[in-house]
């Protein structure tokens, strides 16, 4: 016979053979195997084989794919440590209290989601009563990313409990008096209950991986023992799909995140129909699980699938349900048992032979209800497990019926996701279906009421024992802020005396102060310094000796620079976060280190830097799940502007960000011209974010890559700097009569603007003001506050235009972002109002080459200068057309 391993080219044949003859003796047992009983019972040799050699301690490659069964058998499973008839009634009652609810709602067409919640409620339920820890108890509690649909379930168990009212349910999506209830987990507008918000999927998932290294990283350095806390990540199937779902798996393996258990709720529908119609959700993403180091555990099918395996003596049954696609399972959910003995027991004699020993009722039962996610045992041996592995995260795939318990005009429908609402006939179906004891008197005014035990009942009274046991509410959302002291003054005074001769980029400014700011004696520990991988473009390096690179092993080899000054050191307690390529990643960072004194009660301030091209055009939904997480920090677009990077061109040309971030209520945007501008706001935002009267909002801060000389701060600008906008240079004087104008610059752009001062002084006799812009978003802000004042009859008028009442002629903006920026502050500016600015797609050239280009270069300033003031009157046109032949343009 011919060797079959000689047939199949691969890395075993680079590897020595020490004795052949043993090789081809297994592999002619195979043959044997495979002649006499089959390729299945083969292949089941195989499997156990490995399974056997693992267990024996032999490393091999793990198989990425198991059968689709459950991980851990009935026989298995650990003692059930409750009340299962109990825990039935509590989750009984929340299922027709989140039902009621959306139903309710439906009358005021506000909408919200049934399914989801119908599906999952054993996974919330079992965790509620058995494993999530509460902060009441010892340290931080566990930390809970809800599934953002699922959020009727949590509210009526919130109900149940006693920190509801029927009134507040009532008020579900009504947010707008005051007491109602938000769509989704939403910090900011439940901030008691609620700590992540999630329903933008994709980021639960990467969120909940670098909030559990961040406990891992508060442990680490020394600054809270998470040891206690666990991370529970509740995510849907399809959810899965979205690309930052999966983005950071390996990282959660690679530094053995055993802290952290996903819980995918397989109900195998997306919102539209079908998952993987024509595969199998589950296989592939334990493929992708195990092929990234997680551990996973299979909960697919409930006891009443037992009979099934155990009948199945020929493997038949295994290979029809690794073979079925998940759309062909979910129609069999809608089938008469017919259909089901003709399609799936029917595809072969052993299948059908074994389907005559099951009668219809048991065939109906495995396929219309038992899924493991719908069984509290199975659920629970499950969560234990999870508990117990050690060296790995864990993904619990918990396969269930979306619409569970709703009845059959919602279970497994492709269209039950946009479905709200059921009728009272439906409700009295479910009523029966639960066993919960609502009279049909309940019904007569046509809405379908609430349930409640009462607050004494057994069921209540088990639900607060459970939740006391395990530390109190869950979710809830707690803060113990403790103000921190002001930094010493030292670290700012520095950048108050400029540079001298010396050119300094705003980038290394900022570094500069962080650096300072990280040997501060009360506050430098707190300091989360966050980077991916651009710390050297940044001029961070000088930070890695000092601080340390955060990693859990420590340094594991010599670094090939250990012989110089600033040589990467990696520490288990090194306070820096280099992330690797991965903005996604260093953003999830930012926000757990943002949140830290709401989550742990320990107060970090976390900077994170970047390119600012990848900051919020890439990250965008990010800094607002930052805002609705209320978090605090610092966010700093390095190498900002649409001129400044010189040679990179398009794709890393930022003229845009501060308009993106003035979107963002929570974001407080700075665009400083100077060192002593980012001092004196860093030192505000340590106050604002920070101090006694905390806020909870976040800074944005543009800096700069361009060396220039940085000058010393003059006296009294820190309240203009802090609002956005002061005199920094006035022109100098001229005939009394000469033209005159105010030129306003925010960031770099203010080099333009005195170059343009002086060439407006020099050639054409034209006396500008400089006017340092250090925020477009704040002058608005109070601009729209002022408004509104207006609207409640007080009086109040907009800082800007304070600032420049009675400045003389018009005014003209620069920046080196698009005119959309400065031109939001226009209508509050009582001069005449022009801009400039860098509209349009970026390019590659020299920074003089591009800002000619664009037309914001001094000699462009000049020329619309000039030009606004010929519109007036105040020059003759032909002074516009001479200046344009001058200066070459």
């Amino acid at each position: 016979m011919t060797d079959p391993v000689a047939q199949l080219p691969s890395e075993l044949d680079q590897l020595p053979d020490r004795d052949p003859e043993e090789t081809a003796e297994w592999a002619a047992s195979l043959d044997a195997v495979t002649k006499a009983a089959g390729p299945h019972r083969a292949a089941y040799l195989m499997r156990r084989s490995l399974q056997h050699a693992e267990g024996a301690g032999i490393a091999l490659p793990k198989l990425l794919e198991s059968d689709y069964v459950n991980t851990i058998p009935t026989s298995a499973e650990p003692e059930f440590d409750g009340d299962l008839e109990m825990e039935s009634k509590i989750t009984a009652w929340n299922r027709w209290n989140a039902a009621a609810m959306v139903t309710r709602g439906a009358r005021y067409g506000v909408g919200g989601h049934i399914a989801t919640f119908a599906s999952a409620a054993w996974l919330y339920e079992t965790g509620f009563n058995h494993f999530f820890r509460g902060k009441e108890g010892d340290g931080s509690g566990d930390q809970l990313y809800i599934q953002g649909h699922a959020s009727p379930g949590i509210y009526a168990r919130a109900f149940l409990d006693g920190r509801l009212s029927e009134q507040q349910l009532d008020s579900f999506r009504q947010e707008s008096g005051g007491d109602g209830l938000p769509s989704y987990p939403h910090p900011r507008r439940l901030p008691w209950l609620w700590e992540f918000p999630t329903v933008s999927m994709g980021l639960g998932p990467l969120s909940a991986i670098y909030q559990a290294r961040f406990n891992r990283y508060l442990t680490n350095r020394s600054i809270k023992d998470t040891s206690n806390s666990h991370v529970w990540a509740f995510l849907g199937d399809g959810e899965m799909d979205e690309p930052e779902s999966t983005a950071a798996l390996a990282l959660a393996a690679r530094e053995q995140l055993d802290n952290l258990t996903f819980v995918i709720n397989c109900n195998l529908q997306r919102l539209d129909g079908p998952v993987r119609a024509n595969f199998r959700v589950v296989q592939e993403l334990e493929g992708a699980f195990r092929g990234a180091g997680w551990n996973v555990i299979k909960t697919l099918w409930g006891n009443a699938w037992d009979e099934l395996f155990q009948l199945d003596t020929t493997g038949a049954l295994i290979r029809r349900l690794r073979e079925v696609p998940d759309a062909q399972f979910q129609t069999y959910a809608t089938r008469d048992v017919a259909y089901i003995r003709e399609h799936f027991f029917g595809a072969e004699p052993a299948l059908a032979e074994l389907a005559k020993l099951l009668s219809d009722a048991k065939i109906a039962e495995c396929f219309y209800s038992s899924r493991g996610g719908h069984e509290a045992r199975k659920v629970y041996a499950a969560y234990r497990a999870a508990l117990e592995h050690k060296g790995a995260p864990t993904v619990i795939l918990a396969q269930t019926v979306k619409g569970y318990t709703l009845g059959k005009g919602f279970e497994s429908k492709n269209a039950n996701h946009q479905m709200k609402k059921l009728s009272v006939d439906e409700f009295k179906g479910m009523r029966e279906l639960l066993g919960l004891p609502i009279p049909d008197s309940a019904f007569e005014d046509g809405l379908v009421p609430y349930g409640h035990p009462g607050a004494d009942s057994p069921e209540v009274r088990y639900l607060q024992e459970r939740r006391a046991a395990l530390g109190g509410p869950a979710p809830a959302r707690r803060v113990h802020a403790v103000a921190l002291p002001q930094p010493e003054e030292r670290a700012f005074k520095a950048l108050y005396k400029g540079s001298g001769k010396q050119e300094m980029a705003t980038t290394m400014a900022f570094v500069r102060l962080v650096k300072d700011l990280m040997r501060d004696k009360e506050t430098g520990r707190r300091w989360v310094p966050i980077v991916p991988d651009e710390a050297r473009t940044f001029g961070m390096e000088s930070l890695f000796p000092s601080a340390g690179i955060y990693s859990p092993l420590g340094q594991t080899y010599e670094p090939v620079d250990r012989d110089q000054l600033m040589y990467y050191k990696e520490a288990k307690d090194g306070q820096i976060l280099n992330e690797g390529i991965t903005e996604a990643g260093a953003m999830a960072d930012f926000i757990a280190a943002a949140s830290s004194y709401a989550t742990h009660g320990e107060t970090m301030i976390p900077f994170y830097i970047f390119y600012s091209m990848f900051g919020w055009q890439r990250t965008g939904d990010q800094m607002w799940q930052l805002a609705d997480q209320l978090g605090k920090g610092f966010i700093v677009g390095a190498t900002a502007g649409r001129t400044t990077l010189t040679g990179e061109g398009l794709q890393h040309a930022d003229g845009h960000s501060h308009l993106i971030a003035s979107t963002n209520p929570a974001s407080l945007n700075y665009d400083p011209a100077f060192a002593y501008e980012i001092a004196v706001i860093v030192k505000d935002g340590l106050r604002r974010m920070y101090g006694p009267e905390a806020e909870n909002v976040f800074y944005y801060l543009t800096v700069y890559n361009e060396p220039k000389q940085q000058p010393a701060m003059p006296e009294g600008v820190e309240d203009g700097i802090v609002k956005g906008l002061y005199r920094f240079k006035e022109g100098a004087p001229a005939e009394a009569d000469a033209p005159r104008l105010q030129l306003l610059a925010s960031g770099t752009a203010i080099h333009w603007a005195l170059e343009a001062q002086e060439l407006l002084a020099a050639d054409w006799g034209v006396t500008a003001d400089v006017w340092s812009a250090t925020s477009w978003g704040e002058l608005r802000r109070d601009a729209l506050e002022s408004d509104e004042a207006l609207l409640r009859g007080e009086e109040r008028v907009p800082y800007v235009t304070q600032a420049l009442s009675g400045a003389p002629g018009p005014v003209l903006a620069v920046s080196d972002w698009m005119r959309a920026v400065p031109d939001s502050i226009s209508q509050w500016v009582e001069q005449d109002w022009s801009s400039l600015g860098t509209d349009g797609f970026g390019l590659s050239d020299t920074r003089q080459g591009a800002r000619r280009h664009f037309g914001v270069d001094a000699e462009s300033v000049a020329v619309a200068a000039l030009a606004q003031l010929a519109r007036r009157g105040e020059i003759p046109a032909s002074k516009v057309k001479e200046a344009r032949e001058k200066y070459g343009m």
